[in-house]
């Protein structure tokens, strides 16, 4: 049973998101990324995500007031996405409805990552990690299978009772499906270590293409059964692709059931961080060759992250279904401005660093996000700022909103 006062403190925060999520403004910002995803921007497009959010809950408007732990977790998006619209909004669109993820049993890839933890900093959750490997012998290649998806239709009923309690009609409340990504370096890495991979991708690089082959089965095996049992993502409710606004007019395909979505009606992603110095040859053969017939599935593709991808663009131009390209704060503007072109998106990640250092220097950001501008312009590449992975603020808030500012700035200039 839900508690009158969580009740209460939830429905305050629904009354001030519908209110917010009304306004003209939040149509507007969906046709501006339409119009950007669809390879004809009226401007660069701004987005801010994963904040550092143990760094502003100093703020009243953050702090947690249900009693429940499930009412809190709903209470502190509604409050974050709150703040963030007063402090920060920059190209953010409030949605008027509470997405509520369906319970999904998966038993995945059949490895429990096992890490050792060090807290850099014990106010905040990020933190280093050393995985421990646990795929060593071909033998240890038979603990990788196909995950078992399958739907807890009472505990998703359960959990849409609650959220609709909460918020008394006030917000649409949806249940949401998988929206899932192509990702086998991150799990390698999980159960391998970083090192121990890289090692033996030159000491025994035919055993890592064995633990990928692996990889892409299990993979391939869980979206065949998120796709049979309609358990994806339906593409209303994709409301984002890796932080950026994923609003299209391409999607979805032909046939589409919004109660059973299928891989090509939304978006995915994918990335090798990982990979980031390998040559081209080497990322074409040890990822896009085992990863491209899946994202082939796929309406539309966002493709990298944190890797630097300038050097690799005649590779990865050639990925089926590519609309995004990440260019991360390690990349060449002009490189990857001049491999993009028309074609794709530049997804600009600014560096989060300049954040964190001892004097935020908003000339500093300025400089940095014009020329990437520039070098955009010069190369007619549609092109969108996501500042992310925001690790610090150097515990002075206010800097996302200055830096929200001069983004504004920059992309309406």
């Amino acid at each position: 049973m839900v508690s009158e006062k969580d009740k209460s403190v939830v429905r305050e925060l629904a009354k001030e998101t519908a209110e917010i999520a009304a306004l003209p403004v939040q149509e507007e910002k969906r046709r501006l990324w339409r119009r950007l995803n669809g390879l004809k921007p009226e401007r660069p497009m701004v987005m801010i995500d994963q904040v550092c959010w143990s760094e502003l809950e100093g703020d009243d408007l953050l702090k947690n007031r249900c009693e429940d732990e499930e009412c809190r977790w709903y209470e502190t998006r509604l409050r974050r996405n709150l703040y963030q619209w007063k402090h920060f909004p920059v190209d953010m669109v409030m949605e008027p409805f509470i997405a509520v993820g369906k319970a999904t049993g998966n038993t995945g890839l059949g490895l429990q990552p096992q890490n050792e933890t060090l807290a850099t900093d014990p106010d905040n959750p990020v933190v280093a990690r050393r995985w421990i490997n646990q795929l060593e012998t071909d033998d240890d290649l038979a603990k990788i299978t196909v995950p078992k998806i399958a739907l807890d239709v009472t505990e998703t009923n359960r959990r849409l009772s609650v959220v609709n309690d909460l918020a008394g009609g006030i917000l649409e409340v949806r249940a949401v499906g998988e929206a899932p990504f192509v990702q086998i370096w991150d799990a390698i890495a999980e159960a391998r270590g970083v090192e121990n991979t890289l090692n033996t991708l030159v000491d025994d690089p035919d055993f890592l293409k064995r633990i990928i082959e692996k990889m892409i089965l299990s993979i391939t095996g869980m979206f065949d059964q998120l796709e049979e049992q309609g358990l994806l993502c339906d593409i209303e409710s994709q409301t984002l692709i890796h932080c950026t606004g994923a609003y299209t007019d391409d999607l979805p395909a032909p046939g589409y059931n919004r109660e059973k979505p299928r891989c090509r009606d939304i978006w995915t992603g994918g990335l090798a961080q990982m990979l980031s110095t390998v040559s081209p040859a080497m990322h074409q053969e040890y990822e896009l060759d085992y990863v491209n017939p899946l994202f082939e599935r796929f309406g539309l593709v966002y493709y990298g992250c944190c890797d630097p991808l300038d050097r690799k663009m005649e590779i990865v131009s050639k990925i089926p279904n590519l609309r995004k390209v990440s260019m991360s704060p390690w990349t060449d503007p002009e490189r990857g401005a001049g491999g993009i072109g028309r074609k794709f998106v530049f997804s600009s990640k600014p560096n989060p660093a300049f954040l964190a250092w001892t004097v935020f220097d908003e000339k500093q950001v300025k400089e940095n996000l014009m020329g990437i501008k520039k070098a955009c312009d010069k190369n007619g590449c549609p092109l969108e700022f996501i500042l992310k992975d925001i690790s610090t603020v150097h515990h002075e808030p206010g800097r996302l909103d200055q830096w929200a500012k001069v983004a504004m700035e920059t992309a309406l200039s």
